[in-house]
């Protein structure tokens, strides 16, 4: 059985299970043990067992290599429990398993976790508030405006391609936008930029949306300092100076300006210590229980590293503004300790990086109910942030750019027709699909020359104007507009049509028009001689 790429979506963590027991079941190699002088067929060793799934995790994709054998133990502690497998005397649901030479097997029938039944929603649309009403004040909301209309003569005069009757049109004064306002704008365009990344029809069944802030996403924006970093409005929800201290200590190795480092041995990984019991005693993780399935979905786009940035650059807006500082102090520090040469080593079995993610995966992720997977994918994202921390804890700068330009079009002076939505210039923000070239071609000839046609149709059954102006204008449509007419006149033939040529009746010639006029009588030069 092939390891597949599970993608973003509901219910990742449930499938990434099933996807693992269901490799593990068919790779696990089976033989005949002993054990107390008696043979058992069909089962394994614990350590081979760990061996194997080691292997498998490391080479599929979703978890990757940096799995480490001790978080495979607790793996298959989990199995254990979960009567994936059971010892060869068919105990099992405690987590007793050790990386030793006891021997276990599978159950006739192993348990795959099913899927929670939700009802199947639409593609979720975002609705944006209703910000139209009148400020205070004079309007033109009640002044009558006469509708224009415009004939194939104005046209002529103009050179427009205006059709009929222009509707009656007003301008509408947009009320000028509260900060609830903007925060509402932020949440809904945000949201749906996160939807469109995921790839997903909707948000409900990884993300309550009514748990999303828009306070907390216009403090990350704008409330940050010179290096990006959050600042806080609360200064009790700040962390402790002396945490703050030992972490640039370790940051900053072995330039350290906060305090006068001791100089006993083993201070570093005393000062490390110090700082792994501060974040492991918190009562929730910085990505907080809210937002775990939304990260775990997430990481179904690590195939796509320029995607996956993008949406862990959002979901990390989505953040309370004191998560999101710790968690950029946090990664920032881990990051640079993995990659400080003049740092001693801070543990003798397991290297810097390892260490960094172990330490601090299940402060930054972890679900509130016990996840059988959430420790692999903690370490998994963990990783993933340590390399790319700089771009995902930042700003995304296309985002906020759309969001003010929307904002900054809701506050101009708009143009609305009567029967129209205020809105119709510029509805809702929603994000292009890909058409093939011939229905663009299409969708531009039926959207242009529709109109066209309407109007050398008007040019053709006016009988108020003369054939010459007729003829006039016809000739300079056919030449502003060659494709159009063609369609209209496609031979001569049809163009003659138009203009049919009237017979010439020649009138009767009467007797006398016949015979030749009386000539008068002329003198010559002979005749005067």
């Amino acid at each position: 059985m092939e390891p597949r790429l599970v993608g973003p979506g509901p219910y990742r963590a449930t499938r990434l299970w099933n996807e693992i027991i269901e490799l593990f079941r068919a790779g696990m190699p089976l033989r005949k043990h002993r054990c107390r002088f008696k043979s058992y067929e069909r089962c394994f060793k614990a350590s081979e067992a760990v061996e194997c799934l080691h292997e498998l995790l490391g080479s599929n994709q979703n978890f990757g290599p940096e799995v480490t054998r001790d978080q495979t133990v607790k793996l298959l502690k989990k199995f254990l429990k979960n009567h994936v497998i059971e010892d060869i005397k068919g105990r099992w649901g405690k987590e007793d398993f050790e990386d030793d030479g006891r021997l276990y097997r599978f159950p006739p029938s192993s348990p795959l976790k099913s899927y929670p039944k939700k009802p199947s929603c639409g593609k979720e649309v975002i609705k944006f508030p209703d910000w139209n009403e009148p400020r205070a004040g004079p309007s033109q909301e009640h002044i009558p405006v006469k509708s224009v209309a415009m004939n194939s003569e104005m046209w002529y005069k103009r050179h427009s391609i205006a059709i009929g009757e222009v509707p009656a049109c007003k301008l509408v004064f947009r009320r000028e936008l509260t900060q609830t306002n903007i925060e509402e704008i932020w949440k809904s365009m945000t949201l749906s930029r996160l939807q469109k990344v995921l790839g997903l029809d909707s948000l409900d069944e990884v993300l309550d949306t009514k748990l999303v802030n828009s306070k907390h996403i216009v403090q990350n924006v704008y409330h940050v300092n010179k290096q990006g970093i959050v600042t806080l409005e609360d200064k009790s929800k700040e962390l402790p100076h002396w945490i703050l201290s030992a972490m640039k200590c370790l940051a900053n190795w072995p330039c350290c300006s906060d305090l006068k480092q001791p100089t006993y041995s083993g201070f570093e990984r005393d000062v490390f210590k110090t700082i792994v019991d501060y974040f492991s005693q918190m009562k929730e993780p910085l990505l907080t229980f809210n937002f775990f399935d939304i990260f775990v979905s997430v990481l179904g786009l690590l195939q796509k590293p320029s995607k996956a940035v993008e949406a862990l650059q959002i979901s990390c807006l989505l953040l309370p503004p004191e998560n999101r500082k710790r968690l950029q102090l946090l990664v920032r520090m881990m990051a640079r300790i993995s990659l400080n040469q003049d740092l001693p080593r801070l543990s003798e079995s397991v290297r810097t990086r390892t260490l960094m993610v172990q330490a601090f995966s299940r402060c930054i992720l972890c679900s509130k109910d016990e996840i059988d997977l959430d420790e692999l994918l903690a370490a998994k994202l963990v990783s993933f942030l340590m390399d790319n921390y700089q771009e995902i804890l930042s700003v995304p700068s296309a985002l906020k750019s759309s969001i003010e330009d929307h904002v900054v079009h809701l506050q101009r002076v708009q143009i609305k027709y009567a029967g129209a939505d205020s809105d119709s210039a510029l509805p809702p923000p929603s994000f292009c699909h890909q058409i093939t070239t011939g229905d663009f071609e299409y969708q531009r000839a039926t959207g242009s020359q529709e109109p066209l046609a309407a109007l050398l149709e008007e040019i053709v059954m006016n009988k108020e104007i003369s054939v010459k102006d007729k003829k006039k204008k016809l000739k300079q449509f056919q030449k502003s507009y060659p494709e159009v007419y063609r369609v209209r006149f496609p031979s001569p033939e049809t163009e003659a049509m138009l203009f049919p040529e009237k017979t010439k009746q020649n009138p009767p010639k009467l007797m006398w028009a016949l015979k030749k006029p009386f000539q008068p009588f002329h003198r010559t030069r002979s005749f005067r001689m």
